[in-house]
């Protein structure tokens, strides 16, 4: 039985807690002993059963200033806060003797985690023990750093890591699409395939829906729900059965314009449980384009139509969805070109084609991902 500390870190999304999780009780369901260390707040629905679980004095992106990291009570966390942290990241080290250490993004992100985790990885390089060292990494990140940021997170990889699983596809996306010096360092990155959910056990509700539309927790869902609301009466859906999920983080305002405008073939929730099996029962999803939206469309193989998000700086949705444009896998559109007139278009688009054959991709992410660690362990 091998000994993995896995180190996770979410500054603003969850999409990266989930997809930590799977890989994790991949990891316990393999018969490994897991220390999980959650360094962000708590997020409603995470488990991982088998592990030991370490949670951090939480830290969050600024929401002011976000490289200005903040305690859940919004002050910003000064040296003692991160001192403590860092300790109790050590003390983790040393009481769980691992034999593998995953980071979470970092060195590919995450910069503002440097503080505790260059400490931990010089306390595992100078253990005089072989312990292996992974970057958990999603196939598209954020781009156009400076050129001294790509020189530093190189310098990290060449340093302290000696694998760095990338969480996709590589006919799909490959990483130095975003991040163009990971050539520097190909023979240390293993595809692992797209870390989908893992099948729902729970009872898919029956949602009597055509169309669902989902915008994640809500946050960044605003325009996407208001277009939708004048889109349905221009599209060849008009009379279709629709599902409205609008984010338990919906803006009180918007959820009274849905609620006052739609009509009685619109069905508004805030949060469906298993979406992904509601997907199935559908004849067309839209959605936002993050990573985990994205494994449930190709898991479920409903037709789609996307809108990433984009604001400005942060480029991942965008990429993912000229990605799945480029295959003929959703119809997308760009953030800067919605409207009820170009959002009922491609939902007509999508309704006049067959499904997109999604399948000849790897869903199995967490299991190979496991496993990659498990056969370079010690």
């Amino acid at each position: 039985m091998g000994k993995i500390l896995y180190y996770m870190q979410h500054l603003m999304g969850v999409g990266h807690v989930f997809r930590s999780m799977r890989i994790a009780r991949a990891l316990v369901k393999a018969g490994q002993q897991v220390d999980f260390v959650f360094g962000g707040e708590p997020v409603p629905n995470f488990s991982v059963d088998g592990a030991n679980i370490h949670y951090l004095p939480a830290l969050r992106g600024g929401r002011k200033v976000f490289r200005e990291m903040e305690a859940p009570d919004g002050t910003v966390a000064d040296d003692a806060y991160k001192q403590r942290r860092t300790d109790m990241l050590l003390d983790i080290f040393r009481q769980s003797e691992p034999d593998a250490i995953v980071t979470e993004t970092f060195p590919l992100g995450r910069r503002q985690m440097r503080f505790e985790l260059l400490p931990l990885l010089d306390a595992a390089r100078r253990s005089g023990r072989d312990i292996r060292i992974f970057s958990s990494v999603r196939d598209i990140l954020q781009e156009n750093w400076k050129p001294e940021r790509y020189e530093e997170a190189v310098g990290y990889v060449e340093q302290y890591f000696d694998h760095i699983l990338v969480h996709g596809d590589s006919a799909l996306n490959r990483l130095e699409e975003t991040f163009p010096p990971a050539t520097r360092f190909a023979e240390k990155l293993i595809y692992t395939g797209i870390v989908a959910p893992e099948p729902d056990t729970k009872p898919v509700p029956e949602v009597n829906a055509d169309v669902v539309v989902s915008v994640g927790g809500g946050v960044l869902g605003h325009e996407l729900l208001l277009a939708v609301i004048d889109a349905m009466a221009l599209s060849s859906m008009k009379d279709a059965r629709w599902l409205i999920a609008y984010g338990i983080n919906m803006d009180d305002d918007t959820v009274g314009r849905l609620k006052s405008e739609v009509g009685p073939n619109v069905t508004l929730v805030p949060f469906v449980d298993n979406l992904r099996g509601v997907m199935r029962q559908t004849k067309l999803s839209i959605s936002r384009c993050g990573y985990n939206t994205i494994s449930d469309l190709f898991e479920s193989g409903t037709r789609a139509v996307v809108v990433p998000i984009s604001d400005g700086v942060e480029t991942e949705q965008l990429n993912r969805g000229e990605a799945l444009r480029k295959l003929g896998f959703a119809e997308v559109i760009h953030p800067d070109d919605l409207s009820p007139q170009t959002l009922a278009a491609a939902i007509d688009a999508a309704m006049a084609k067959p499904v997109p054959d999604r399948s000849g991709f790897d869903l199995n992410g967490a299991g190979n991902s496991a496993q990659a660690i498990i056969d370079r362990l010690p």
